[in-house]
Order: C-alpha cells, then structure tokens, then sequence
C-alpha cells in the first residue's frame, strides 16, 4: 500500500516560501532577511522563520554577514561544479536502477509525468519549469527502488533549485532542450535498457552543469567587472 504523504509542517512551508522567492529573483544574492519582516509577510510567528533560516544557512542558500545579520549567499560556482558531479552519478544510477525495477510502471505513468514538463514549457513559468524538472527526476527516484538516492539529494535541492533558476530565467531555449533529453531517458527506462538509461542521464546533468557553470562564470566576471569600473569618488 503507497504511503501518503504527510502534509509539510510550518517550518518547511516558510523554507520553501523563501527558497521560492530567491529562485524567482526577489531576493537576490547579499540581500538582508530580517526575521520580523519574514514573519510579517508570510503571516507566521518569529520562530517558523527562525527554524527555516538556520536550515538554509545549513545548506548554504544563507549566510552571516557582519553587521548584516543574515543574507542570501552569493552562488559559490566551485560548490555548483562539485554538486553537479555527484549529482551526475547518482542520477545515472537511479535511471540504471529503474530500467531494471520499473520499466513497466514508468510505461503506464511516465507519459503523464512527461506531461507535465511539456505543460510547464508552454507556459513560459519558471516556477512550473522547474517542479517539473523535479517531479521528473523524483519519479526516476522511485522507479529505482532505492530510496537513499532521494535522501542523499534532497538537502540540495533547494540550491539546485535556485541554479535552476539562475540559468532558465535567461534562456528561452534550454527549458525544451530539458524535456528533450527527459523524453529519451524515459524511453531507454521503458525499453529496460539499463545502460543507455544510465548513460542518457549522467550526460543530461554533466550537459546542464557546463552550461550552468559557465553562465554563472560569465555573470560573475560581468559584476566583478562592473564594481572594477565603477568610478571612484575622490574626497576634496
């Protein structure tokens, strides 16, 4: 018998309210999240936003700035790179795994889930882009019988979310380019073909963390760039 899942409490509810906000560009990097403010607007206590917080500092979306409090971190590329490559193998695994485990249940529900993606496309949503990326990935997860390979990625989500973001906001183009590859990943899992479904995957996760890295290489040498040209004010 499937579990149900059990409702989020509130502390996940004001993570995943912040998280949201970051991935969408409405808290930029270095800005200040000041507890009472977080409260107000989301209409719960201090200790809700407290908890939620602590848990982003944890998994780096935040971090102390002095005198600041707490601020959202800048994207640490070297962290993205290093994330992607563990990524890469886990994901491969899983899609090996359910090949092997659920070829028949991805063929009676994959199309409904691929549905999704093509539905998040055609909206132009950003937010919808990316559950579906993860709605996808999730239902791999599950094929694969192995429920270590969801708790091992599952703190990084929220950072691969805000990755996500980062680049499809900018990009027109890639979020078909993702369903494509969503599209023949699936057919290898439904074929059973443990291999090619293994390969299809990792060279998915290593294709987007290229261009992932890049772009955010680029953003940072355009905004180091832009503070280097800056003029400098001279006292009189």
């Amino acid at each position: 018998m499937p579990q149900i899942p059990s409702p989020p409490t509130l502390v996940e509810q004001v993570v995943n309210a912040i998280v949201s906000e970051i991935v969408e560009g409405e808290l930029p990097a270095n800005s200040r999240l000041i507890q009472d403010e977080l409260a107000r607007a989301y209409g719960v206590s201090r200790q809700p936003v407290q908890q939620a917080l602590l848990l982003l500092r944890d998994r780096g979306m935040v971090k102390e700035a002095p005198g600041r409090g707490l601020i959202v971190s800048p994207l640490d590329v070297g962290f993205v790179r290093n994330l992607y490559e563990i990524r890469a193998m886990l994901d491969g695994l899983a899609a090996r795994l359910a090949a092997e485990r659920g070829a028949e249940r991805a063929r009676a529900e994959g199309p409904s889930v691929l549905d999704l993606g093509r539905a998040a496309v055609e909206s132009g949503s950003l937010s919808e882009q990316i559950e579906a990326d993860m709605r996808f990935h999730a239902f791999v997860n599950e094929l694969a019988g192995n429920s270590l390979i969801g708790e091992t990625t599952a703190p990084h989500w929220p950072y691969l979310r805000r990755v996500m973001g980062e680049v499809l906001r900018d990009d027109e183009q890639m979020p078909q380019s993702i369903l494509s590859e969503h599209v023949a990943i699936l057919g290898a899992i439904i074929a059973g073909d443990g291999p090619r479904a293994e390969t299809l995957s990792r060279d998915h996760i290593s294709r987007a963390a290229k261009i992932f890295v890049q772009r955010l290489e680029a953003k940072q040498e355009a905004s180091e760039k832009k503070l280097r040209d800056r003029p400098v004010r001279r006292i009189r």
